[in-house]
């Protein structure tokens, strides 16, 4: 697997603007320290805050901006009150974030609740700690469908029969715009969905080579901002209001091994987004630096809610979807999706 870049505790991440608006791309994969030496000193009592001693661990990422919440933590050092010493590690490449948690080259990952509960389904053992981002429950929401202003699409159950373009397949996009299309009386099963990257969904939407696109901020707003496009909703709202996009995992076995690490990364992790949530422009900041882009834009992007709460109802009713559309081929239970 190809790795970006790695970030020691106090290190600002430098990630590409593009990358950074690659909103929903499921999971990353990241490189750093394997876990086995880290893990056996925290499995051993060794580190932690008693001893006056951090515990590394090495958390997986993606190059976007509710990621800032992980580097805010290292910033005010809310991650090393709790005996941790973080290291970033960021990737696009999606795939191979839980394979990399499972091996032990990552220690956490922050990634979309589908990919973990697919992993958990084909038997990785996954475990849920923490949860992260949120859609927004109303107004307006951070992803959605878009299609020209001229076509015949006014709502999800127009797109029987058309195709509807999202960065990959089998994912949260595809999954709750067949959701929201059945609600509307569509047949799922009659959406057609090809993969495109969310840069190039406007040109070719414009261009007539697909019927309707499925983007994140910024480029939703973008696409809005063209009298040509109109916007079909918004369909995580639409399917489950306030649905997490993402959460924090590690696998199995480090939890067991190291309980104590896992407990006081899942804390830290709760205070430190419950920070960015409460310190909206101290936040904003810091993403200048995190993302390589302008204040101006750092300012003015639309943002997930990010939250450390594990939101366990929104998870089952994503599983549910999965599961009817066959995503999934059968809920997991708590006791295999969670830690104790």
């Amino acid at each position: 697997m190809s790795f970006i870049s790695t970030h020691s505790r106090g290190a600002r991440a430098t990630l590409t603007a593009l990358a950074a608006t690659g909103l929903l791309a499921l999971t990353a994969c990241g490189s750093g320290s394997p876990s086995g030496a880290e893990g056996d000193d925290a499995a051993s009592g060794g580190g932690g805050a008693d001893s006056g001693e951090l515990t590394q661990v090495t958390v997986g990422v993606l190059p976007i901006a509710p990621s800032i919440g992980v580097q805010y933590g290292i910033e005010q050092g809310i991650f090393e009150e709790h005996g941790l010493d973080v290291e970033i590690s960021t990737s696009n490449a999606g795939a191979a974030m839980l394979p990399a948690v499972t091996s032990g080259q990552l220690d956490f990952g922050v990634g979309n609740p589908l990919s973990v509960l697919t992993a958990v389904d084909q038997g990785l053992d996954m475990r849920i700690v923490a949860g992260y981002s949120n859609s927004l429950g109303e107004g307006d929401d951070i992803a959605g469908v878009v299609t020209l202003a001229d076509s015949d699409i006014e709502s999800y159950a127009d797109l029987e029969g058309k195709t509807t373009s999202v960065n990959a397949l089998r994912t949260l996009g595809d999954l709750t715009i067949m959701a929201d299309a059945e609600e509307e009386g569509a047949d799922p099963s009659s959406l057609n969905f090809s993969e495109m990257p969310f840069p190039d969904m406007q040109a070719q939407l414009e261009a007539g080579n697909t019927d309707a696109i499925w983007v994140p901020e910024p480029f939703l707003s973008n696409a809005l901002a063209e009298e040509t496009n109109q916007l079909v909703g918004y369909s995580f709202q639409d399917a489950i209001p306030g649905m997490p996009t993402m959460v924090t995992f590690t696998s199995g076995s480090f939890a067991e091994e190291n309980p104590e690490v896992a407990e006081a990364f899942a804390t830290a992790m709760q205070e430190s987004l419950a920070g960015v949530e409460a310190d909206q422009e101290g936040a904003r900041e810091l993403l200048p630096d995190f993302m390589e882009i302008s204040p101006e834009a750092a300012q003015n992007l639309r943002m997930e809610r990010l939250d450390g709460e594990i939101p366990k109802d929104e998870i089952s009713q994503i599983s549910e979807l999965a599961v009817r559309y066959d995503f999934i081929g059968a809920a997991p239970a708590d006791e295999d999706l969670y830690i104790d």
